[in-house]
């Protein structure tokens, strides 16, 4: 993968795109983070030049990333069990099933998060980055929702932690 996308759509007649790929400036080796941002936003860009017809990615919205994401759940390796399954709802099914695998919606969220980045840093503005939308942060709620039921593990919300001073003793972070 070390070919960079310089313009998903170049063969259709536009010869720059503004969400060009970018060779990093300095010769350190990435981090894991930086590694996976740079594999995935090649993989989504792959992915769209390789719809019929390719979609440049200055043209891409946000439902070109929700069809990539359902794309991604054929190689998901979470079992989810179905409404019809004996262990929907068990945690740890005593017995194989042949319920689907997809993709962990925590695999999703960090890929968001890491696709989101990736394309402002290639351009892109936080205005219309199809990462960042309503639409996609529903699917992942949905998704999230889905997998917690069907594997009968519940997720709950964190709490925030207050910064309280309680009579001559600070928080950690007052201290900061």
């Amino acid at each position: 993968m070390s070919t960079q996308i310089q313009n998903v759509s170049s063969h259709h007649g536009s010869s720059s795109s503004s969400l060009s790929q970018h060779p990093p400036s300095n010769h350190q080796p990435l981090s894991r983070y930086e590694s996976q941002k740079r594999r995935d936003w090649n993989t989504f860009g792959q992915y769209l030049k390789n719809q019929s017809p390719p979609v440049a990615l200055s043209q891409c919205n946000f439902n070109h990333v929700l069809d990539f994401l359902r794309y991604l759940d054929q190689f998901g390796k979470t079992k989810v069990h179905l409404h019809g399954c004996i262990f929907f709802g068990q945690p740890t099914p005593p017995a194989p099933c042949a319920c689907p695998l997809r993709q962990a919606w925590g695999s999703l969220d960090a890929l968001i998060g890491r696709l989101r980045a990736a394309y402002e840093e290639h351009g892109g503005s936080a205005e219309t980055n199809p990462f960042g939308g309503g639409a996609i942060r529903v699917y992942l709620r949905e998704v999230k929702e889905c997998q917690a039921k069907a594997r009968g593990i519940p997720y709950k919300k964190k709490k925030k932690k207050r910064n309280t001073i309680i009579k001559g003793t600070q928080s950690a972070k007052d201290i900061e």
